[in-house]
């Protein structure tokens, strides 16, 4: 491939572009209205506007990407994740059009888009899940029956679809029939889709997912685990790799057996199958998901691959550059994703002015992100900002440094997830261990972050006023060498 369209916006079109570059590949950014001046549409080789700020006029136009795409000449689409990235039909159509679609196949998309259809798919090969139905429920007496035979609490599950969407707990058989009907509900106007099933609700869960990696030659590997059991509405927050929970023979184990879910569908490419581990160490398969993760940093730093490279070298029909006993797993990476939201008020979004962006500088950090000092946050899109990784030689190693990162990550303008970040690292819970998807509900307060606030709100208005002194000198120091007037805007701003 000679040019890589980008279907994508925001920190993850970017991270996609360098692995781009360092191929010796052109990019290609589409963008819309509200993202004109971003990052990744400065970085790339050629950038192309599809439409006005709402997603459903710009990045979910697959018919105008791909026009757009056939008129400069672009070999390949990568879709990043989200937007277009699990759409069977876009992927179909890219590769109708003579374009390379740098994912999965779009079977392998219908197949694991259903959570149905996926249990269906992985049963032939022996994978464990958790018991329940297997088939959509349409008669809701005889499913109360069920329940009952299976134990409650009940979990129900829309089919198709995710992010805790169509997703409700049932504790009694007389909640049973208000609970199903709100799911299907929930999940209609979500999905377009009201099928759901129902699950035996697993208490005091773990969510474990394994990466895996697959070609067109055959071959299929786990790039270890990782651990994202802190979430906040069903979404993860922060993500660790390698699990603290797993021995040798667990990972080897359910590693094995994501190559298996990867089997039944015939995967390619880049995927994640997603596990919930119960407090008795039994792991039940949850879901796969037919693309890059956002939390793919963290694999990427204990094992030196890059997807994103694989994914492309894997597209073009290339073989894997890596056989299962050339990983190894080196020290331990956590992420931390920062969102524009206040997490001392149920973590909603925020909008406002990055006033002031400074990212922690040190060995062992990384920063995925898509903004710019002075960028405004979109209220159309996913209020991600970046993503904060860092690598240690251990988990103890791992956790000082995010701490110092976290301390060290100035923002100003917007509430983000650094305080919550900030009280994950240092709780005993976390820093031992024990730990399940129940963290925010069991262990977390938003009278734990006020104080921390305070001190890092005393912390920015000191690092502002230097900051904004030091824009007075600079522009006077120009007014005087080169004996001309500061721009209006110039001169309101360092006022």
């Amino acid at each position: 491939m000679k040019k890589i369209l980008v279907a994508n916006r925001g920190e993850i079109a970017l991270r996609v572009m360098r692995s781009i570059r360092e191929l010796g590949i052109k990019s290609v950014a589409v963008y819309s209205e509200a993202d004109h001046n971003a990052p990744f549409v400065k970085f790339a080789d050629e950038a192309i506007c599809i439409g006005p700020p709402p997603s459903n006029q710009s990045y979910l136009l697959g018919d105008k990407i791909i026009e757009e795409a056939k008129k400069i000449g672009v070999d390949g689409i990568h879709p990043g994740y989200g937007f277009l990235s699990e759409n069977a039909e876009f992927a179909e159509q890219v590769e109708k059009n003579g374009i390379t679609f740098i994912g999965p196949k779009p079977e392998a998309m219908r197949i694991m888009g259903d959570k149905l259809a996926a249990k269906h798919a992985v049963k032939a090969f022996g994978v464990p899940m958790v018991p329940g139905t297997d088939t959509a429920i349409t008669d809701i007496e005889e499913a109360k029956k069920i329940a009952t035979e299976i134990g409650y609490p009940i979990l129900i599950k829309a089919s198709a679809g995710g992010g805790g969407k169509g997703m409700r707990i049932v504790h009694k058989p007389e909640e049973f029939e208000e609970q199903i009907h709100m799911a299907m509900n929930e999940a209609q106007s979500a999905f377009g889709n009201n099928a759901v099933f129902m699950e035996r609700y697993v208490d005091q869960p773990r969510h474990i997912e394994i990466q895996i990696m697959a070609d067109t030659h055959g071959n299929i590997t786990y790039l270890f685990e990782r651990e994202c059991s802190i979430q906040r509405r069903h979404q993860k927050v922060i993500e660790e790799a390698p699990s603290s929970l797993l021995s040798p023979e667990m990972r080897k184990k359910m590693g094995e057996t994501a190559i298996n879910v990867a089997r039944a569908c015939n995967y390619v490419g880049a995927g994640t199958v997603e596990f919930l581990m119960d407090a008795g160490m039994n792991f039940y398969f949850l879901e796969m998901n037919t693309r890059l993760q956002v939390e793919h940093p963290v694999t990427e730093m204990i094992t030196g691959i890059d997807l994103v490279k694989e994914q492309i070298t894997v597209a073009e029909g290339k073989p894997l550059s890596f056989k299962q006993e050339d990983l190894k797993i080196n020290g331990h990476a956590i992420e931390v994703r920062v969102y524009a939201e206040d997490p001392t008020n149920n973590f909603l979004p925020d909008i406002g002015k990055l006033y002031i962006y400074r990212q922690p500088q040190a060995e062992g950090v990384r920063i995925d992100d898509g903004f710019e000092e002075g960028m405004d946050i979109p209220i159309y899109y996913d209020p991600m900002i970046s993503k904060l990784i860092v690598h240690g030689k251990d988990r103890k190693d791992a956790i000082s440094k995010m701490i110092d990162a976290i301390d060290n990550y100035r923002i100003m303008g917007i509430n983000t997830t650094l305080p919550f970040g900030r009280f994950v690292m240092t709780h005993d819970a976390f820093i031992s261990g024990k730990f399940d998807t129940h963290f925010v509900q069991n262990h977390f307060s938003p009278d734990h972050l006020f104080e921390y606030q305070k001190e890092v709100s005393e912390v920015a208005a000191v690092f502002a006023g230097s900051h904004m002194e030091s824009e007075k000198q600079k522009y006077k120091k120009a007014y005087k060498d080169n004996k001309q007037p500061l721009s209006a805007w110039r001169t309101k701003r360092i006022r």
